[in-house]
């Protein structure tokens, strides 16, 4: 099914709007010599997903026998009238992956947005900043291949913004901070930049300012909330979905996380606590835990006022965390391998081989 899309001008009518470039143009070539429709995912639903083309038609296309779309997959669409709906019949290499471990505690990920530039992680001002909370968000973007970018809301509630601006650019090591107001357009300007051109994601608790800050970014008018009396936001964005920037480039404005629990990262704490790490190649063995071992160059850190002790406490938590989501997901590839050789052993006992 066809419909009239929110990128639909006549300056989104090139999928380089969407973020298309020659790397894509060659990945997609042997789908275009099979007819098919080149397109991103804008929103994903049960069963269907809709898809922005060139043209900047939207084509509402069901999932297909591949890989499960996300918000942001670049798809290879069959669009063809002979068939009751679009097919989505393959998706492109995912350059990035932004993905958290299930609310449920299970050992399963759930990806939020792919092929993403940078993730804005929006932090407001009006609560006082919980740096753990903010070293666990970079700790997830780092991890997703994107850019991290901390934005501090709501910076028109509060007189001290750029105080405590420093202290959370001495938890983002790497990552761009920016102070902004949706009122009275403080840092707009700056991140306008950053975002020009490129997919960005937003990520944050509910009442943080997403909603807001993406209403000043792309002008797409999407609907806010009031923020509870105890602080706490309610919902207004219920799906990801895509919308267009006015410079080009695309905003994946996603619901608000009431948890964002780690899932199998690799390069992520590393890149967040790169100054723990940057001590941590001092140290006199290779596996120092950075706990009571003799030698260790991040507790002598830590010593000296070089490291303040709140961030190696958090980089140890975060670290445990992490290695726990690990054995988990290790236990349960052995549990599965486990399972399959049981069925294997049991068709081999229904049926032995003839004897010769």
């Amino acid at each position: 099914m066809r419909t009239e899309s929110s990128f639909g001008s006549s300056r989104s009518t090139s999928l380089s709007f969407l973020g298309w470039d020659a790397d894509r143009e060659a990945e997609f070539a042997p789908y275009a010599e099979l007819g098919l429709t080149a397109g991103r995912v804008s929103r994903v639903d049960r069963g269907t997903c809709d898809v922005v083309t060139g043209e900047g038609t939207m084509l509402r296309a069901a999932h297909g026998s591949g890989p499960m779309p996300c918000t942001g997959d670049w798809a290879a669409v069959l669009d063809d009238p002979t068939h009751d709906e679009p097919v989505v019949q393959a998706l492109l290499p995912r350059r990035s992956a932004l993905t958290r471990a299930v609310a449920s505690g299970r050992s399963e990920g759930q990806v939020l947005a792919v092929n993403v530039d940078a993730v804005l992680l929006v932090v407001p001002l009006d609560v006082t900043p919980d740096l753990g909370r903010v070293e666990r968000l970079l700790t997830v973007a780092w991890d997703s291949g994107a850019q991290p970018v901390v934005v501090l809301t709501k910076a028109d509630t509060v007189d001290d913004a750029d105080q405590v601006c420093e202290e959370v650019v001495g938890a983002a090591p790497g990552a761009d901070v920016v102070v902004v107001s949706s009122v009275t357009g403080e840092g707009l300007d700056v991140l306008g930049a950053l975002t020009a051109g490129r997919t960005v994601a937003l990520i944050g608790t509910s009442g943080a300012g997403k909603s807001t800050l993406a209403n000043a970014l792309t002008g797409a008018g999407l609907v806010t909330g009031e923020v509870r009396q105890d602080g706490k936001g309610r919902h207004t964005t219920t799906w990801r979905e895509l919308v267009p920037l006015p410079g080009g480039g695309v905003l994946v404005d996603t619901p608000g996380l009431r948890g964002i629990g780690l899932y199998d990262v690799n390069d992520g704490i590393d890149l967040a606590f790169s100054d723990v790490e940057a001590f941590a190649e001092d140290c006199r063995f290779a596996d120092c835990g950075h706990v009571a071992e003799p030698g260790c160059a991040v507790l002598t850190a830590v010593e000296l006022g070089q490291l303040p002790l709140r961030r190696l406490e958090s980089y140890r938590k975060l670290r445990r965390e992490a290695d726990w989501i690990a054995s988990r997901t290790d236990y349960r590839l052995r549990a599965e391998r486990a399972r399959e050789w049981k069925v294997i052993h049991k068709e081999m006992r229904r049926n032995p081989s003839p004897k010769k």
